[in-house]
């Protein structure tokens, strides 16, 4: 059917609403009049009003043509009936036959079976559904797009009715304002692990400044100062947290962030912009352009970061200028928040409420981002690259971070919801279970002892050796402190966070890797090359060999170090057996320069190899011969093996580690170190899932390092394993032809109630 005739189009209703709105009333009572009113002016029999309620719930508000008795009566939930479907999609729905539609739910008392046609529009306010507009007719009418038009108009009207909270009370409007879009998910980078759910709060950023041209600038570099020495002092009020505890390289992050804030270099800057006539805030602005201008085209990851930083500041100094506010006042702000934001400086994050805090959502970010290393510290959840995350995400948003899988779930149904709170509740009670594992023996069934050990990069990893009773350290990143300085550590520098990390280490064994920069970890005063496939470029032991001078005084620094001690140095990104000799070589002069000197010198050495490029593997005896330990880097082994780029979310599940290629693969790696007595373990993250754990230890590995919150969990798996049994099924795994063997295993496992 065409449109009615007499409609006189969008403009005609708007004016018809607006002498309605004018005329007062109650918000129902208007209600009531608006549905007449469009009923009369589409020419449709029907006319409805559903606002949403607490709950995701869908409830009839005003209606003219359903029979009367279904208003405050007739309820739909969220994805419930074409009405339902409206508000999930937030989008609108016409139907010449409504009925026939897959998704259509009739309501006895409202009397709407004798209507076919339908013509739906979300009510949105914000970016958030508040409700649904709803015309039939009893024809099989097709709806025109002037007609949709309209219909989306008055529902911007109806939008600004339902937000008054004369409808819906404000208090019920915050919990009803779960659905607003689609739901969406966001995968990103674990800056931090953990779970976490709250509502999502937007870390707002920036102010406008208004007055451009400065009246006289001496007052305003006068009132620069005053508002430099201001935000210093604040900073260094909010920095001297005694919850961030003194020691680890968050202190030292917080500290290069209090010498920014003093760098007179970027002050001078500004006041020049003050003499050539603007006013300290316009000067702050122009400073701040010019810096993003020139630092946002810089690729280098930690440059880009320390632009964060500079933001930061900026913005603080500018409050401090204006009298602006910084964050929202904490009785604004949720009990339970997730703070949405494209990128955060540790101050800033520093200034929200940590007992309301409960994850932190990133569009940029990365896992030596100054931010994540606090984060780190305060044990606060965080993510980091999710995109379009701050676009998408509204205030008050239910949010789900899953710091352990880098997900985060915006606007998830209520069902999910539910069922991520339980599996909270049920990690918190296994947690405590596997709290009571921490002092019983890695052993397997029958007897066979398993030692799992504990990755770590920051001094703050380390009171979490004893927390979990790890065996040791099976491998310190040792770049981390590097990568948050700005400028090179040198010998004694270096040496004071190795003696740390072994003094806290109380005797148990620590593997140190030495640098592995380049590829996608840069240094800030490191110039290197831009690599077009940085996983396979100029990066760890090859920029070790080619400058040896730094690798050398990195282990100049252990030796210093482990006086006394045991040392155990990995060499990361060998590919042939020469490279490990040279490497060997520079170790062995800085022992044999250190016993000239009469220095101290660790009790015993011990010196490997990271095994993550396959070209080592057919070196394995000229390898083993010279090796004291073979560490496998299962995270780069496994994308050499497959040529399958780990970052690429189209291959990020393509290939499964749990394949019979990559069972035969260590399984033959564990025959050749058993053979020659070499120690053989595995530090990559496939150690750290109890289903891969069973594999590998049913390949043959008996050491095992992985995450802190790992160990537990894998302790009580391999703890309910027969290792006999076990490995003779991976065997027969080992020789399939099967794309993946994961749902094998975990039937093996369930089974024979192997804890997985």
């Amino acid at each position: 059917m065409a449109q009615a005739a007499g409609w006189g189009g969008p403009r005609r209703l708007l004016r018809l609403l607006r002498d309605l709105m004018k005329g007062g009333g109650s918000a129902q009572s208007r209600l009531d009049r608006i549905v007449e009113l469009v009923a009369q002016d589409l020419v449709a029999e029907v006319c409805s009003i559903y606002v949403l309620r607490a709950g995701e719930v869908l409830e009839l508000f005003a209606t003219k043509g359903l029979k009367p008795e279904a208003v405050h009566r007739t309820r739909l939930r969220v994805g419930e009936g074409l009405v339902g479907v409206i508000a999930l999609r937030a989008r609108p729905l016409a139907l010449s036959d409504a009925q026939s539609h897959p998704s259509f739910a009739y309501r006895p008392e409202t009397g709407e079976e004798i209507y076919h046609s339908l013509l739906g529009v979300p009510i949105l306010r914000g970016g958030r559904v508040q409700g649904v507009l709803v015309v039939q007719n009893a024809t099989q009418r097709t709806y025109t797009d002037e007609e949709v038009e309209a219909l989306e108009t008055v529902a911007m009207v109806l939008a600004e009715l339902v937000a008054g909270g004369e409808l819906v009370t404000a208090a019920e409007s915050r919990h009803a304002s779960g659905t607003s879009l689609l739901p969406a998910r966001f995968s990103g980078v674990v800056l931090n692990a953990g779970l976490a759910m709250g509502q999502a709060v937007a870390h707002q950023r920036g102010i406008v400044v208004q007055q451009i041209v400065a009246e006289d600038p001496a007052v305003e570099l006068e009132r620069l100062a005053e508002a430099s020495a201001q935000m210093r002092s604040a900073i260094d009020d909010l920095l001297d947290n005694p919850a961030l505890g003194r020691d680890g390289e968050h202190q030292e992050v917080l500290e290069t962030y209090r010498m920014f804030a003093r760098d007179r270099g970027w002050l001078e800057r500004i006041r020049e912009a003050v003499r050539t006539g603007l006013t300290a805030e316009a000067a702050v602005m122009r400073v701040q352009t010019d810096t993003r201008a020139r630092m946002g085209q810089v690729k280098d990851p930690y440059i880009r970061e320390r632009l964060s930083d500079l933001e930061d500041l900026t913005n603080r100094l500018l409050q401090h200028l204006t009298g602006a506010q910084g964050p929202p006042d904490e009785g604004e702000l949720p009990d339970n928040m997730v703070l949405i934001a494209r990128t955060l400086g540790p101050a800033e994050l520093l200034e929200y409420d940590r007992t309301r805090l409960r994850a932190v959502v990133m569009q940029e970010g990365s896992p030596t981002a100054h931010v994540a290393i606090v984060a780190r510290a305060l044990n606060i959840p965080m993510i980091g690259r999710c995109r379009e995350v701050l676009s998408e995400a509204h205030e008050g948003d239910p949010v789900i971070v899953d710091g352990d899988t880098g997900q985060v779930l915006l606007r998830p149904r209520e069902s999910v919801r539910h069922t991520f709170a339980e599996s909270m509740a049920l990690r918190a009670r296994r947690m405590q279970t596997f709290a009571k594992t921490r002092d019983l023996p890695s052993v397997t069934r029958d007897g066979v002892e398993i030692r799992l050990q504990m990755n770590a990069g920051l001094l703050i990893d380390l009171p979490q050796m004893q927390a979990t009773g790890a065996d040791g350290i099976g491998l310190y990143r040792t770049e981390v402190p590097f990568m948050v300085r700005n400028s090179f550590p040198g010998v004694k520098d270096q040496m004071e966070v190795y003696a740390r990390v072994l003094k806290q280490a109380d005797g148990r064994s620590v593997v140190f890797r030495t640098l592995d920069i380049g590829g996608d970890k840069a240094l800030p005063y490191w110039s290197g090359a831009n690599d077009e496939n940085p996983a396979l470029g100029w990066r760890a032991i090859r920029i070790g060999l080619d400058r040896p001078a730094i690798l050398r005084q990195q282990l100049r620094a252990f030796i210093m170090a482990a006086e006394g001690r045991e040392l155990s140095v990995m060499f990361p990104m060998i590919s042939t057996v020469a490279e490990f000799e040279s490497a060997r070589r520079l170790l062995h002069r800085e022992l044999e320069r250190a016993a000239r000197q009469g220095a101290a010198t660790p009790e015993t050495v011990r010196i490997g190899v990271m095994l993550e490029v396959p070209a080592l593997a057919w070196q394995l005896d000229a390898l083993m011969a010279r090796a004291d330990f073979v560490s496998v880097g299962s995270n780069d082994l496994f994308q050499f093996l497959f040529a399958s780029d780990r970052g690429n979310p189209r291959l990020s599940r393509r290939y499964d580690p749990l394949c019979p290629a990559m069972l035969k693969f260590m399984r033959e790696l564990a025959h050749k170190s058993a053979e020659a007595g070499v120690p053989l373990s595995v530090c990559g993250e496939m150690a750290g899932h109890p289903l891969e754990a069973m594999a590998l230890i049913g390949c043959g590995l008996r050491t095992l390092s992985m995450v802190p919150g790992s160990i537990a969990p894998v302790k009580t798996m391999l703890r309910s394993a027969d290792l006999e049994q076990l490995s003779r099924f991976v065997r027969h795994l080992s020789d399939a032809a099967d794309h993946s063997v994961r749902e094998r295993l975990r039937a093996y496992a369930l089974d024979r109630g192997i804890a997985i």
